[in-house]
């Protein structure tokens, strides 16, 4: 516990506070529109995927720029441009250019909490798996929001409540811009391992869990108190995956969480308090495939994070097209895909005392 105390207490770790609200309140807006929109059956399929790509993909070109100028504050104008497509939505312009607005402003976010949480982390994992954690606790959030008659208003006075939160980060972020190398100290993967295959191994990695979380069993999620417990463990466990590797080591945590998360994955369909541990654990190899990549890219966080977005949507994307409707079906899937994980993950992680 004292170990898991000096992790949670380093001074590193406020970043990654002050971006678990924002990252939380930008979850928040985006689907308490995305609760809101309504229209026929096509808008209601392309919508989600449409949100995915955009908020997704752009990620990887705005974290390269954002490495290549460090200075600006692209968080600041994330929420300025989330906040600006809440208000069309609210104001009934066109949907689709609401919902493009909404996502570029996500995306700019996004890559500025990457950014942030990793400068300034001195080689920890925590800040930025608590700031991406956030992101969980907000969906819920902005759905069951969503489905309220909760003014607009409202939600965009919250959306602009992230930015003292937001100025205060950049301001420790900009005290590390003098060093040229502020990664230096991410030194997770298996150095005798080619650069570009721990990239390739890591992204597949993340493509692989975004396709398995939309398969795992839960049969159990019926009720709004049920849906609130998934994510927030969901959000729970990828904070404590970085917190682990800052306590542990990344190879034990990578073994624990793809390895010991599989058979309260599988048999957790009908009890719910087996099947969240399963995401709990499930959930803690966010923080592992991050920290290989920018392990390999130190001097681009921001365009390492972006491949893990990329990665995600590769994964989700199949899931609008095609599902796997049984158990059975579902169980097996996720002991292969588990297996290739493991296989992955042991080849490219730094082996440690």
């Amino acid at each position: 516990m004292k170990r898991v105390k000096s992790v949670i207490s380093n001074k590193c770790m406020e970043n990654g506070y002050l971006y678990f609200y924002i990252h939380f309140m930008t979850e928040v807006v985006c689907f308490f529109v995305l609760s809101r929109v309504l229209g026929d059956r096509l808008i209601l399929w392309f919508i989600p995927l449409m949100y995915d790509a955009l908020a997704f993909v752009p990620q990887s070109i705005f974290g390269y720029f954002a490495d290549k100028y460090p200075k600006f504050n692209m968080g600041f104008y994330g929420i300025l441009i989330l906040t600006l497509g809440l208000i069309l939505f609210s104001l009934h312009f066109n949907i689709y250019l609401s919902v493009i607005t909404v996502c570029i402003g996500n995306a700019l976010i996004h890559v500025n909490g990457a950014e942030v949480t990793l400068r300034a982390s001195n080689g920890m994992m925590s800040p930025a798996a608590i700031f991406v954690g956030g992101g969980s606790f907000g969906v819920i959030t902005g759905k069951l929001l969503g489905a309220t008659n909760m003014s607009f208003w409202i939600i965009v006075f919250m959306s602009l409540s992230m930015i003292p939160f937001e100025l205060l980060a950049e301001i420790n972020k900009n005290n590390t811009l003098s060093n040229k190398n502020v990664c230096k100290n991410f030194n997770y993967y298996n150095t005798k391992t080619n650069k570009y295959i721990v990239i390739i191994f890591a992204v597949f990695i993340v493509i692989i869990r975004a396709y398995m979380g939309y398969g795992i069993p839960t049969a159990w999620n019926k009720t709004t108190l049920e849906s609130i417990l998934l994510f927030s463990f969901m959000g729970v466990g990828k904070c404590c995956g970085g917190i682990m590797i800052d306590t542990f080591g990344i190879r034990k945590t990578a073994i624990i969480s793809i390895l010991a998360s599989v058979p309260f994955l599988c048999f957790g369909d009908q009890i719910m308090m087996i099947s969240l541990f399963g995401i709990f654990l499930f959930s803690m190899t966010m923080a592992v495939t991050l920290a290989l990549l920018v392990s390999v890219l130190k001097k681009t966080p921001g365009l390492a994070f972006g491949l893990t977005t990329i990665g995600l949507f590769l994964g989700t994307a199949p899931i609008f097209f095609f599902k796997f409707t049984t158990v059975l079906s579902n169980c097996i899937l996720i002991v292969v895909l588990t297996i290739v994980c493991f296989l992955m993950v042991n080849k490219i992680t730094r082996k440690e005392n």
